[in-house]
């Protein structure tokens, strides 16, 4: 039986071990990667992301366990499967405390090996059977919302889609921008609860007023304007989810009542006498510091822990500039055809200028530069003077400009002011500037400017 989706990776500094390995694996049907040490193994997982990890306990350098926790530093989801030729109790233990998936003493048994890595590839991927209408959705969700080549990117993704397979509470991490929104839909239509409601709200956009009664539901009469009962937005997203956007935002007296509902699965709106029974999927994001917020008495504790169940970090484009093209490339081709505009493409250097920019915005302000691009554009080819035009934040913060085009900067415009200044008089400019005349010339002419629109009879 072949497994084409599955990669793994293999690590000995034993290369016998290793072929044999190998050929057992292989014609299983897996795909095969081999790493002779623990470094290099880091090297191969970072660049092609593998569904399981087999490697030796002991080897020279970086041992099998100091591979794993880093391995699983950036995807606790990946199993490992450790093997060693000094296999004893203690390290076995050890092993499987830290969350190692299998252990296993050399020389192997094949059919043990084998059961094992069926095993942990069915932990860590499950086949759609039953769930292939979830699958199927999870796919295009991804394709559509997620275009990436990076590890770090699909670490995340796999750990979502496990996330969607149950009912727990899942918080989600990352920078405005990131894609938060997206991912917490994509894991709503993975779910059991996809055929139900998605219902999202932005907790800092809403004022406290009626972030309550929005929540949870008014009663007629429950206050000036209350001329009917109103359902809130866990009885809106019934049996679906609902999406708690920057959840850090929430006031502490509505952190309470959330907190109440979460634990009795009960609703009360504001101004009723009954409550209602709910059942709801919560899904919930911050681009704020939690824990640092729970330290200073800004965050619940309690309500903290009931919605961490699963945390999932989403990266800032910054992280992840590998994937800048294939983003770039995606919006330009959509943009170019919501605006009714000729096929597109990126000057070498618009490409390299959107490739070393900052992107404080992330993938939200990408998108938003290469909108305004593709509407300003009259060719098309897309320049980096179009890209500039929505880039404002460049020349601050961290959007530092290279030194030589800051420099040519800084010239072009001492050299207009001092042209400005004399009217044009070239002799008197390059004296101020304490240049000769030749000279000056020579950076007029780099900076191809002429001194004849200074002088006033030019009409400038």
């Amino acid at each position: 039986m072949k497994h084409p989706t599955h990669k793994i990776l293999l690590v000995d500094d034993d290369p016998d071990i290793l072929r044999l390995l190998g050929m057992r694996l292989q014609t299983a049907g897996y795909e095969i990667e081999s790493a002779t040490s623990a470094e290099q193994a880091l090297v191969f997982a970072s660049v092609s992301k593998p569904q399981l990890v087999v490697t030796d306990l002991r080897m020279g350098g970086m041992n099998g366990l100091a591979l794993f926790d880093i391995l699983h530093q950036t995807d606790p989801s990946l199993p490992v499967i450790i093997l060693t030729a000094h296999g004893s109790i203690p390290e076995a233990v050890e092993a499987t405390q830290r969350g190692v998936f299998g252990f296993l003493t050399k020389p192997f048994d094949s059919k043990e090996l084998l059961r094992k890595v069926a095993d942990a590839l069915r932990i860590a991927q499950p086949e759609a059977g039953a769930g292939g209408e979830e699958e199927d959705a999870w796919g295009c969700a991804m394709r559509n919302d997620f275009i990436s080549h990076s590890p770090v990117v699909e670490s995340v993704l796999l750990q979502a889609k496990m996330a969607a397979a149950s009912d727990a509470g899942v918080l989600i991490h990352g920078e405005s921008g990131t894609g938060k929104e997206l991912l917490a839909l994509a894991i709503h239509r993975a779910s059991p609860r996809h055929n139900k409601p998605f219902v999202a709200i932005n907790c800092g956009a809403v004022p406290e007023a009626l972030l309550e009664s929005e929540l949870f539901g008014h009663a007629k009469g429950a206050f000036t304007g209350a001329t009917r009962d109103h359902k809130g937005l866990f009885q809106a997203a019934e049996g679906g989810t609902l999406f708690l956007d920057e959840i850090g935002d929430m006031p502490l007296p509505i952190q309470v009542k959330m907190l109440r509902v979460l634990q009795e699965r009960m609703v009360r709106p504001v101004g009723a006498t009954q409550s209602t029974p709910v059942d709801v999927r919560i899904i919930a994001a911050t681009h704020r510091n939690l824990a640092t917020m729970m330290q200073d008495s800004q965050f619940r504790e309690d309500l903290y822990y009931r919605l961490n169940v699963v945390t999932l970090e989403l990266p800032a484009l910054s992280s992840r500039r590998e994937d800048i093209p294939l983003l770039a490339t995606h919006f330009l081709v959509r943009c170019a055809q919501r605006h009714g505009k000729q096929a597109c493409s990126f000057a070498p250097d618009a490409m390299e200028l959107l490739i070393s920019a900052p992107w404080p915005g992330n993938i939200r302000q990408l998108q938003n530069v290469i909108e305004q691009a593709v509407v300003l554009s009259t060719t098309p080819l897309i320049t980096p003077s179009l890209l500039q035009k929505g880039m404002h934040w460049r020349r601050i913060g961290d959007g530092i400009l290279p030194f030589e085009e800051a420099r040519r900067n800084f010239e072009r415009d001492y050299l207009a002011r001092l042209l400005k200044a004399t009217n044009g008089n070239v002799a008197q400019a390059a004296r101020l500037a304490q240049r000769n005349r030749t000279e000056f010339y020579k950076l007029l002419e780099r900076h191809q400017l002429s001194p004849a629109i200074f002088k006033p009879e030019s009409g400038h």
